[in-house]
């Protein structure tokens, strides 16, 4: 099953690092006139002065933010790598619109916008408001017999990424998935990308016992080798990537190119926003991520990326959930920037120096 998505073609887009050391001292010198002993807030105050040099002014502000869960089914999936089976997948979107899914409730608590986006379920959606449908395939191909997608295919899902942002208001972006099998695919794309023994990246998923992880492990073993010929970073995602991950790697880098801030939930979209950064290495500067899983791999490739996640509650859900739980620290960081008292405001004595 295809549409008219399958034949897009991705341009990548032209993404500006955010450097600039005399906006970022003006934000930090804003910061140390608040009436606190210097640096108190941590890392808020890092966060603020990012958000600041992501929008290239000294009062940022947080508008129409956006919370975006992509969806796709996995053929790798049939070699019983999850707990759950594929319907799983469907069923959950139904449940997202429904607004009975964890990141539904937490999107109506923060008052963020969501979007459901089909990148490639396999199932016939009616069209409906809070669903977006720009499915490339009902699914893609089983990764332990030959590459996921074609590059072709690939190419279309990113297209469609990028095109899902555009469509949008707003200067933020919170990126979510939802695919049964998908952490496998996570776990493929850490594992050639940066180089590390498939082991070390492969996790649990939702909730395999020994027995069914050892045979995880295998098939992303068998997977690796059938694709060994795969080096370049759209031929990875290609022979591993899912369609929503890949969507989520087109509206990241898209985000970055509007200079909006991008909001990184857990593992699975960190596997994404690894191959954006190898794409487009500045992506990462307009990236927040929300926290560390529970799933396996995610701390060392949180290392890789150099991320300093803003949580840490033990939670493998993902959904968009870790995102939507970091949004109001986000947004307290710049309320911290734009209300709080200075020194000289509110009449309260700064601190003596020492002599």
């Amino acid at each position: 099953m295809t549409d008219h998505f399958a034949s897009s073609r991705f341009v990548l887009p032209a993404i500006a690092a955010v450097a600039d050391d005399a906006l970022a001292a003006r934000l930090q010198h804003l910061l140390d006139c608040k009436t606190k002993p210097l640096g108190s807030l941590g890392r808020l105050e890092r966060l603020a002065v990012q958000i600041g040099l992501i929008q290239g002014r000294a009062a940022p502000q947080l508008v129409q933010p956006q919370l975006l869960v992509f969806a796709g089914d996995h053929g790798l999936a049939e070699q019983g790598v999850s707990a759950y089976p594929s319907d799983v997948t469907w069923q959950m979107v139904e449940n997202f619109l429904a607004g009975g899914a964890a990141v539904s409730v937490l999107a109506r608590q923060h008052d963020l916008a969501l979007t459901v986006v089909d990148a490639g379920v396999r199932h016939t959606f009616e069209p409906r408001p809070g669903l977006q449908l720009r499915k490339i395939a009902a699914g893609t191909q089983d990764a332990s017999s030959g590459p996921a997608m074609s590059v072709a295919q690939c190419e279309a899902a990113l297209a469609a990424g990028g095109e899902t942002v555009r469509e949008r208001p707003g200067n933020a972006v919170l990126l979510g998935e939802m695919g049964i099998g998908n952490t496998s695919s996570a776990s493929l794309l850490m594992a050639r990308l940066c180089g590390l023994p498939i082991e070390d990246c492969v996790g649990r998923g939702t909730g395999l016992d020994d027995a069914g992880l050892a045979h995880k492990q295998a098939v992303l073993r068998r997977a690796l080798q059938t694709n060994q010929a795969a080096r370049a970073p759209l031929e990875v995602l290609a022979a591993f990537g899912g369609f929503e991950i890949a969507m989520m790697v087109g509206a990241a880098l898209q985000a970055a190119h509007e200079r909006r801030l991008i909001v990184v939930d857990g593992f699975i979209t960190s596997a994404a926003m690894l191959v954006a950064s190898v794409l487009a290495p500045s992506v990462l500067d307009y990236c927040v991520f929300a926290h560390r899983s529970g799933e396996r791999g995610h701390g060392l490739l949180l290392q890789h990326l150099r991320a300093e996640p803003l949580l840490d509650l033990q939670m493998r859900l993902g959904e968009g959930s870790g995102g939507a739980l970091a949004w109001p620290l986000i947004v307290s960081s710049l309320r911290l920037l734009d209300e709080m008292a200075s020194f000289e405001s509110a009449g309260v004595s700064e601190r003596t120096a020492v002599v």
